[in-house]
């Protein structure tokens, strides 16, 4: 296996680093990437602490500036696309029912329960409706038209109720930025997100009337994903600017269902959890896609992985948090 090392380190030493609690060290590093070696799915790994890259590992696949797929991990990205849209006025408020955005796409004689799912419940995975994941996913990707499977399943708890990890929530979110924007979410994306970051977003797959994938599939870079949660870090601001609306990341984080997986928080997009006793944020997609923010740590962590069946499922994830607590424990 061909691989490639870049390890750049921060000046740990300067009065300005040191006054904002900067913790990682020389050794902590090498411990980390020796770890991350030994991950054989892992193809890269790229860590930032307030706001500088002090470790970026290439072990096999896409490089670090290279796109990769990152599965799941898109709903995180979409659910910064969400607010990016609404602190542009083209979607009201998390309040704001979906079916006033998707319109005549909302299937006649729908169960009318759907009118009350909101932009939230749909973020938050709390839409009611019976899951288009798991054992469901591949009738859904099969069907015709997306938005009709998934808002004509049945409901098995109501909107606003418990969280029920479905792509095709998340798909409906996509639908509805592409009809209320009159923009593709590729072009929202890359206008209100890879412009503000200077991220590059590639072009990923779209569903038989055109809408881009929401929830899946995306196509970023580990340093791209770095400056995603570099964005949620510093509250929604980019260089002075603002991207997401004021108090987007507070909501976002505040965990309003649960993973029955994992039983951690789940948010608008990011699930929440504690490791060495610090509060974590992350996203995750299949086959060990990640993103972690630790903000008390000032410390944002992408990693890929191989995304190819068969996932390695929790175990896998449950070695990159191990990963990440033994980052923050130093150990």
């Amino acid at each position: 296996m061909l691989i490639m090392l870049t390890l750049v380190l921060t000046c740990h030493a300067a009065a300005d680093e040191k006054a904002g609690g900067s913790r990682l060290q020389a050794n902590d590093l090498t411990r980390l990437e020796a770890r991350a070696a030994e991950l054989d799915r892992l193809h890269a790994l790229v860590v930032a602490e307030s706001g500088n890259i002090v470790l970026a590992r290439h072990l096999a696949g896409p490089g670090v500036d290279q796109p990769a797929n990152i599965k799941s991990l898109s709903k995180t990205v979409l659910a910064a696309l969400v607010g990016a849209a609404i602190k542009e006025g083209i979607i009201d408020s998390l309040e704001q029912p979906v079916a006033e955005l998707l319109g005549d796409r909302v299937p006649d004689g729908a169960d009318p329960r759907v009118y009350e799912i909101t932009v939230g419940h749909l973020l938050s995975l709390q839409a009611g409706l019976e899951r288009t994941s798991g054992g469901n996913y591949a009738a859904w990707v099969a069907s015709p038209d997306w938005v009709h499977d998934a808002l004509t399943r049945p409901f098995v708890d109501e909107p606003g109720g418990r969280m029920l990890y479905s792509t095709g929530s998340s798909h409906l979110l996509s639908a509805a930025l592409t009809r209320a924007s009159g923009e593709s979410t590729l072009a929202l994306a890359r206008r209100l997100l890879g412009e503000p970051l200077d991220i590059t977003i590639p072009a990923w797959p779209r569903d038989p009337q055109g809408v881009y994938f929401g929830g899946n599939d995306m196509r970023l870079s580990p340093r791209a994903l770095i400056q995603i949660g570099e964005l949620y870090r510093n509250d929604g601001m980019i260089d002075g600017t603002r991207v997401l609306p004021e108090g987007w990341i507070e909501a976002s984080w505040e965990a309003r269902g649960t993973s029955a997986w994992t039983g951690d928080g789940y948010g608008y997009g990011w699930f929440i959890t504690t490791q060495a006793d610090e509060r974590v944020y992350y996203g995750r997609g299949y086959g060990g896609q990640a993103l972690y923010v630790i903000p008390e740590r000032k410390l944002t962590v992408a990693i890929t992985a191989d995304p190819r069946p068969p996932s390695p499922g929790g175990q896998f994830q449950h070695e990159l948090h191990a990963l990440i607590e033994g980052m923050l424990e130093g150990e």
